[in-house]
């Protein structure tokens, strides 16, 4: 017919589409499927940064690092460094006790579980194999350790009235020491000066009158040995640690 357009061409038919409309739908559907992005996990809020005022945790670090001016390790539980203030002899409590009077009143020292913390000077961890081969007992199964550089403790309670008290309110229903959680047997003192009173390796010109870590260590590893031998003749189990002196975490 004169004046009409032309038929506009079909579109080109895909071999590998499917005929029947059905099938067609269901292969769309499978398509969708495939392209929508799956819902995806909402991410962890971030901790919320919390004031030495309100929270334990908070005021616990503030202690240690602005009363004492000790380092700690980011994150929980809270664990003081070691080996840069002080390193720690790590011995079982009934093999400590023995020990203690080789210890100045202001040494401190620490008792988690049934386990107790001395602290010595720094570099004690290094000199420990050497100064137990050379009082002869690098040949006995003791169960002791120590923690130096690269090493860390958990960080004992404060003593009471070592920091700001708890506001009104602060603290969670049934919040209060966990059982078996560190606490001071002998506190640091005020300031945090504690390394005039540590045990150390007698050196010539050595200020003060700090212990000599000579004869803490033999009393130690006596001691150790001492509770082994009863443990064994009680058949009980006995928990033996080699020697660590350098235990990085």
């Amino acid at each position: 017919m004169a004046g009409s357009f032309p038929t506009p061409p079909s579109p080109p038919t895909d071999p590998m589409a499917p005929s029947d409309p059905m099938t067609r739908d269901a292969a769309a559907h499978d398509v969708a499927a495939h392209t929508v992005p799956l819902p995806r996990r909402p991410l962890d809020p971030e901790p919320e940064s919390c004031a030495p005022s309100v929270c334990p945790d908070a005021r616990t670090r503030h202690w240690y690092e602005n009363d004492l001016g000790w380092a700690t390790v980011p994150g929980r539980p809270l664990r003081l460094l070691t080996g840069m203030r002080f390193d720690v002899l790590d011995v079982p409590a009934e093999a400590g006790t023995g020990a203690l009077r080789h210890l100045a009143p202001g040494s401190p020292v620490a008792l988690k579980g049934d386990r107790m913390e001395l602290l010595v000077a720094v570099g004690s961890a290094e000199e420990m194999p050497g100064l137990l081969d050379w009082l002869e007992w690098s040949a006995v199964t003791l169960d002791l350790r120590v923690l130096g550089a690269g090493d860390a403790m958990e960080a004992p309670l404060p003593p009471a009235g070592a920091h700001t008290p708890e506001p009104p309110g602060a603290a969670a229903p049934g919040a209060g020491p966990v059982q078996g959680a560190a606490v001071w047997l002998r506190p640091p003192g005020p300031g945090g000066e504690v390394e005039a009173s540590l045990p150390a390796m007698p050196a010539v010109g050595r200020a003060g009158s700090a212990p000599d870590l000579v004869r803490l260590v033999d009393t130690v590893a006596a001691e150790c040995h001492r509770v082994r031998l009863r443990r064994l003749r009680a058949g009980l189990p006995t928990a033996c640690r080699r020697v660590q002196p350098l235990a990085f975490s």
